[in-house]
C-alpha cells in the first residue's frame, strides 16, 4: 500500500515577505508586493511593474554567509533561504538521520549572471570568459541549495515552465510513496531578469497596471520572484518522530493538452485532466474541495481556459477560489510551491486570501473569485493549480488534518 505523505515544514521568500510569518502578515493585511522595478536598469522602469523580493542580492549573500562571493546566483540565494526555513520549520536537526532528497524547480536559473557577462563581453570581448557563466544552468541553484542543507541522497532539478515546482512536489511525494526516500525537500526558486521581462513583454502579456486575475478587464500578468520549499515526510517518520503535521499531500495530477507553445486550450482540456487526476488520487469528490488557489495569471487566455475547466469539473457548485498572484506576482518556476505554501497557510489559519485587483466578472464565466479576505471558514481540502507553457498542467490537493482524507 502506498505510503501517506505529510508536509511538516514550509519556507518562503517573495515580494510580500522574507519568511513565512511576514508573508502571512501581508496576506492577512491584503498588501500587494507589486511595485516599481529597482533590481536592474531597464527602459521599462516606471512603465511595467514587477513583484520583487525586498532584499538586494548583496543582502542575501551576507545573510547566507557568502558575502562578496558572486558565484552564487540570486535564484540560488532565494532558494537557499526558503529551503533553510522549511528545514527549521520541520524541526530537522540531523539531515543524515533519514534518507533525504531535494527536488528543486526553476525556469530562469542563473540567467542574471549571463546577462552581466553579456554586457561586459560587449564592452570588452577580451574579458569574456565562459567561467563567468558556469552558474547559468538550472541545476546550479539546486546543487547549491543541496550543499547548504547537507542533502546528498538524491538531488534533481525540474524545469517545466510555470508548473515546475508542483511537479517537484509530485516527484518528491512519489519518491516517498515508493519507499525510495523517507523525506524530500521540494519547491522552487526564480529571480526576475531582463530576459524574462523582455520575453514576456514581447509576448504582449504584461499588465502595465499590475495583474487583475479573473477580471473582465485583465490585460496580462505581473512578473514576480521568490522561492518556496516544503518538507515532505513519510508516515513512518512522522509517527516515529511525533512530528507536527501541517497538511497531507492528498492527491496530484499532471496532464498536457498539447495545444500551443504558450497558450492554453480554449476548452481547458489539460487543466481539466490535471484536476480530475488529482481528485481521483485523493479519493475526494469535487464537492469536498473547500478552496481553490487558481493559477490565475491575469492573461486573457489563461483565466478563461482555467475558468472553463473549473466550471466543467465543479458544475454549479464551484468552491470559493482566488488567485494570489496579485500579492506575489507570477514567480514562474517557483509559483506552484509559493502557492502550495499559501494553501497550507489557508488551511492552518482557516482563511481564504482575496483575489486582488478583481472588480468586474468575466462575461464568459458564471463564476467569480473571492475579492475580500474571508476569515473563520472551514477549510479541509485545498486544490491548487499551476499551468505552464507547452501545455504542462499540474494540480495538487492538500488536506488539513481535520479532514477525513
Amino acid at each position: 500500500m502506498p505510503k501517506r505523505v505529510f508536509i511538516t515544514g514550509i519556507g518562503i521568500i517573495c515580494a510580500i515577505g522574507n519568511n513565512v510569518n511576514e508573508t502571512l502578515h501581508s496576506l492577512l493585511a491584503e498588501q500587494s508586493g507589486i511595485g516599481e522595478i529597482t533590481l536592474f536598469k531597464t527602459v521599462h522602469k516606471g512603465v511595467i511593474p514587477m513583484a520583487e523580493v525586498k532584499l538586494s542580492t548583496e543582502s542575501l549573500l551576507e545573510e547566507s554567509g557568502h558575502g562578496g562571493n558572486r558565484s552564487f546566483t540570486r535564484t540560488a540565494l532565494l532558494g537557499m533561504k526558503a529551503a533553510r526555513e522549511a528545514m527549521v520549520s520541520a524541526g530537522i536537526h540531523d539531515v543524515q538521520q533519514y534518507k533525504t532528497g531535494l527536488v528543486s524547480a526553476t525556469t530562469v536559473g542563473g540567467m542574471e549572471r549571463s546577462e552581466d557577462f553579456y554586457a561586459s563581453f560587449l564592452a570588452d570581448p577580451g574579458k569574456g570568459r565562459l567561467i563567468n557563466i558556469v552558474n547559468h544552468d538550472c541545476g546550479d541553484s539546486t546543487e547549491r541549495i543541496a550543499v547548504s542543507l547537507g542533502i546528498s541522497d538524491f538531488v534533481t532539478t525540474i524545469s517545466t515552465a510555470c508548473s515546475s515546482s508542483v511537479n517537484a512536489l509530485m516527484l518528491g511525494a512519489n519518491l516517498i510513496k515508493t519507499g525510495q526516500l523517507d523525506r524530500v525537500v521540494v519547491g522552487g526558486a526564480d529571480s526576475v531578469t531582463k530576459f524574462t521581462l523582455n520575453g514576456f513583454n514581447t509576448l504582449m502579456i504584461l499588465d502595465k497596471t499590475g495583474c487583475h486575475p479573473f477580471d473582465e478587464n485583465r490585460a496580462g500578468l505581473t512578473l514576480g520572484e521568490g522561492a518556496a520549499f516544503l518538507v515532505l515526510e513519510s508516515e513512518d517518520v512522522v509517527l516515529k518522530e511525533q512530528k507536527k503535521i501541517l497538511a497531507e499531500v492528498s492527491g496530484y495530477g499532471n496532464a498536457n493538452d498539447a495545444f500551443h507553445q504558450t497558450a492554453s486550450s480554449p476548452d481547458g482540456a489539460g487543466a481539466y485532466l490535471a484536476m480530475s487526476k488529482a481528485l481521483k488520487m485523493s479519493g475526494l469528490q469535487p464537492g469536498e474541495i473547500d478552496y481553490i488557489n487558481v493559477h490565475g495569471t491575469g492573461t486573457q487566455n489563461n483565466d478563461l481556459s482555467e475558468g472553463v475547466a473549473i466550471e466543467r469539473i465543479f458544475g454549479d457548485h464551484v468552491p470559493p477560489f482566488s488567485s494570489t498572484k496579485g500579492f506575489t506576482g507570477h514567480t514562474l518556476g517557483a509559483a506552484g510551491a509559493v502557492e502550495a505554501v499559501i494553501s497550507v497557510l489557508a488551511i492552518q489559519n482557516q482563511v481564504i486570501f482575496p483575489n486582488l485587483g478583481f472588480t468586474t466578472p468575466m462575461k464568459e464565466l458564471q463564476i467569480q473569485p473571492i475579492n475580500k479576505l474571508t476569515n473563520n471558514v472551514e477549510i479541509k481540502n485545498v486544490l491548487s493549480n499551476s499551468f505552464g507553457f507547452g501545455g504542462n498542467n499540474s494540480t495538487v490537493i492538500l488536506a488539513g488534518m481535520g479532514s477525513d482524507k
